[in-house]
C-alpha cells in the first residue's frame, strides 16, 4: 500500500495508523533512558512535538496492547527496553498557554495542566480508585502535588512527565518586550517556578520516574534554576545531535521509497536531491564537521506537494517558516542601527563570529537582545548554524532568502513593481546578459551608497538569485555552491524537469572587484575583457556537470561586478 506524506502531523500514533512515511528515530528512546531530566532544545518546526508523542506512546501503560502495532516496524520495537509501557504519562504542551496579564496566563496555565491531570486520573480510574479528583479551581501545582502524593502512597506505577514547548508562552513575553510580565513570571512565588518545584520534589520522592522537556530557548529553564536545578541539558551533546531533523542517509532512504512508491522518473532524482539539499539541509547543532541535518518539517512540506502534484512547488519556502522573519524584527528591532549591521553582515559576509562559551553558559533575557548575543539567539532559533568552531552561518537558501527579504525591507528596496517586463523577456529569450542588466538598473540602483563599501560577490549573487526566484520559480530552481570535482559553482539556473526549460542549466561564476581594484585595470567596465583563468575555472565546473548530466543544455557565464561602477557579463564558449 502506497504510503502518505503527512505534513505537520505531530501525533505518532496517527502517523503510523495513516500509513505515513516515517524516518525511524526510535533508537534515541533507548539513549534518552540513560539521562535524568533531559532538556532538549531545537528550533521551531524541527519535529520536537512528534518526538514527544512518540515517547508518550512508548512509555504510557495505556498503549501496552498496541505496542506491536505502533512500534513493531521500528528499531525500538525490535530492541525494546524493559521500561516500555510501564508508566503513567503526563504529556503537557505549553504552546496552548495564553499570554496577557499575569492573571490571564496563570489561569490558562492552570487550565492546561489541570485538564491533563484530570485525563490522567480518568484514564486510570481503576488504579486511583476514586481517591483523588482534580479541583479545577485549584492551581496546577496544588493538584499536581495531590496526584504525586497518591502515586507515592499507592506504590503503583510511577509518573513520566513530558513537557513540550516548555518556553512557548514565556518566549512570547520575551520577544514582545514585555519585560515586566516576564520578571513577574520568574519570581520565586510565580506559578511557573512553583510548578517546577513540585516536579523537582516528585523526582526526589521517586513518584516521578523522569521528566523530558523540549523547547526552543534556554532562557526560561535558566531562570527556573532555583526551582528546577536538576535539569540535564543535552542540546549540545553529540550523542543526541541527530535526534530530530534528517541526516543525508535518512533522506536518501526516504526518497528511494517515495520514488519507488509513486513511480517517479529516476532521471529526475539527482535534480531533486540537489534542490532539497540546497534549500533544506545545512544544520549543524553540535559539531560543524560531519553530515548536516535537514529541517524535517520544511522537507516534508516539499515532499507533500511533490507526491501530490508530481512536480516541485513553485515556492520552496514553507510559509510557516516565513514567520521566522518576525523573530528577526523582534530581536533586533529595538536598535535599528544594530539591526541593519547584523543583517547586512550576514548577507555580505555569509557568516559571523561567535563565542561558543555563550552556548553553554547562563542565558538571560537581557542578553537575548544584546548585539553581541545576536548570533547565539539566532542559533537557537534555527536561523544560523555552526560553520566552524569560531563562526556561524545561514544554513541554506531558505534562510538566505529570508534575510534578503529583511534587507530589502530595511532599505525600502522595491522588489515588486518594476521587474515584470525584464522577467517576461527572459522567459522568452533566456538572455542572461539582459536579465542581469535589468537587475543592475532596477535593483542595484536603489541601494544606499554606504552599502557599496561593503558589497562583494556573495551579495550580488544572493540578491540576484532572490529577485529572480520571485518571478522565475514556475520554470527554474537554483543551485548555490553546488559541488563538482573541480570546485563549487556560484549559481546555477536549473530548468524544472516538467517545464519548457527542462534540461537547461545556466552556470554562473561571479567575480567582484572594489572600486579601487577596478581603477587599477585602467579600462571602463564595458571594455573589460574576460580573464582566461576565470573561463578555465568555470570550464572545470561544467566538465563535472556534463559528466553528471550528459544530456543537459549547459551555458556558461562569468559576471564581473565593479563596486558600484558597473558590471560585465560574458557568455563563455558561445
Amino acid at each position: 500500500m502506497k504510503k502518505r506524506i503527512l505534513y505537520s502531523e505531530a501525533n505518532y500514533a496517527v502517523m503510523v495508523r495513516k500509513n505515513g512515511y516515517f524516518v525511524d528515530k526510535t533508537e534515541y528512546i533507548a539513549r534518552l533512558e540513560n539521562v535524568e531530566n533531559p532538556v532538549f532544545l531545537r528550533p521551531r518546526r524541527f519535529g520536537k512535538s512528534l518526538l514527544c508523542t512518540m515517547l508518550e506512546h512508548y512509555y504510557s501503560d495505556l498503549y501496552k496492547d498496541q505496542f506491536d502495532e505502533l512500534f513493531g516496524h521500528t528499531w525500538i520495537g525490535q530492541n525494546p527496553t524493559p521500561l516500555h509501557n510501564s508508566f503513567f504519562v503526563l504529556h503537557l504542551d505549553f504552546s496552548t498557554v495564553e499570554t496577557g496579564e499575569m492573571a490571564v496566563m496563570e489561569k490558562s496555565f492552570n487550565s492546561t495542566v489541570n485538564l491533563e491531570l484530570d485525563n490522567l486520573i480518568h484514564d486510570h480510574a481503576d488504579l486511583f480508585k476514586k481517591k483523588i479528583s482534580i479541583d479545577h479551581d485549584n492551581s496546577a501545582s496544588e493538584n499536581c502535588k495531590q496526584v504525586l502524593k497518591n502515586i507515592d502512597q499507592s506504590k503503583t506505577l510511577k509518573l513520566y512527565i513530558i513537557i513540550d514547548e516548555y518556553d512557548n508562552f514565556a518566549n512570547q513575553l520575551i520577544t514582545g518586550h514585555k519585560d515586566h510580565l516576564y520578571k513577574k513570571l520568574m519570581t520565586d512565588e510565580g506559578f511557573l517556578k512553583t510548578f517546577f518545584k513540585v516536579i523537582k520534589e516528585g523526582r526526589k520522592t521517586g513518584a516521578i520516574h523522569n521528566v523530558y522537556i523540549t523547547g526552543v530557548l534556554p532562557i526560561t529553564i535558566d531562570e527556573l534554576a532555583s526551582g528546577f536545578n536538576i535539569a540535564n541539558f543535552i542540546t549540545l551533546n553529540p550523542t543526541f545531535e541527530n535526534t530530530i531533523g534528517f541526516t543525508q542517509a535518512e533522506v536518501d532512504a526516504l526518497l528511494d521509497e517515495i520514488y519507488a512508491d509513486y513511480g517517479f522518473d529516476p532521471a529526475t532524482r539527482s535534480q531533486t536531491d540537489a534542490l532539497i539539499k540546497t534549500n533544506y539541509n545545512g544544520y549543524h547543532f553540535v559539531k560543524p564537521d560531519g553530515d548536516a541535518l535537514y529541517n524535517s518539517t520544511s522537507l516534508i512540506y516539499f515532499l507533500d506537494y511533490f507526491t501530490q502534484q508530481g512536480e516541485y512547488p513553485e515556492y520552496l519556502t514553507d510559509l510557516n517558516l516565513k514567520t521566522d522573519l518576525e523573530w528577526v524584527r523582534r530581536i533586533t528591532g529595538s536598535t535599528p542601527a544594530n539591526t541593519r549591521e547584523f543583517v547586512e553582515h550576514l548577507l555580505l559576509k555569509g557568516s559571523i563570529g561567535f563565542d561558543k562559551i555563550f552556548l553553554i553558559s547562563k542565558f538571560s533575557m537581557s542578553q537575548f537582545f544584546e548585539k553581541g548575543f545576536f548570533p547565539i539567539s539566532f542559533f537557537y532559533l534555527g536561523m544560523l548554524t555552526m560553520e566552524s568552531r569560531f563562526t556561524l552561518k545561514l544554513p541554506n537558501l531558505n534562510m538566505q532568502r529570508i534575510f534578503v527579504e529583511y534587507f530589502n525591507e530595511l532599505h525600502h528596496i522595491d522588489v515588486s513593481t518594476r521587474y515584470t517586463d525584464m522577467m517576461r523577456t527572459f522567459v522568452n529569450d533566456l538572455d542572461l546578459k539582459a536579465l542581469f542588466a535589468g537587475y543592475w538598473k532596477e535593483y542595484v540602483s536603489q541601494l544606499p551608497a554606504p552599502i557599496f563599501s561593503q558589497v562583494n560577490e556573495n551579495f550580488y549573487r544572493t540578491t540576484f538569485y532572490e529577485l529572480c526566484s520571485r518571478y522565475l520559480s514556475p520554470w527554474f530552481t537554483w543551485n548555490v555552491e553546488r559541488a563538482y570535482p573541480r570546485g563549487q559553482t556560484d549559481l546555477e539556473f536549473v530548468g524544472k524537469f516538467n517545464e519548457c526549460f527542462a534540461g537547461v542549466r545556466m552556470v554562473i561564476e561571479f567575480k567582484y572587484f572594489s572600486n579601487a581594484q577596478f581603477e587599477k585595470f585602467g579600462v571602463s567596465s564595458q571594455a573589460f575583457e574576460l580573464r582566461p583563468e576565470d573561463a578555465e575555472q568555470i570550464d572545470g565546473y561544467v566538465a563535472g556537470l556534463n559528466q553528471e548530466y550528459p544530456e543537459a543544455k549547459v551555458t556558461r557565464h562569468v559576471i564581473y561586478c565593479f563596486g558600484n561602477k558597473g558590471f560585465k557579463v560574458f557568455d563563455v564558449g558561445r
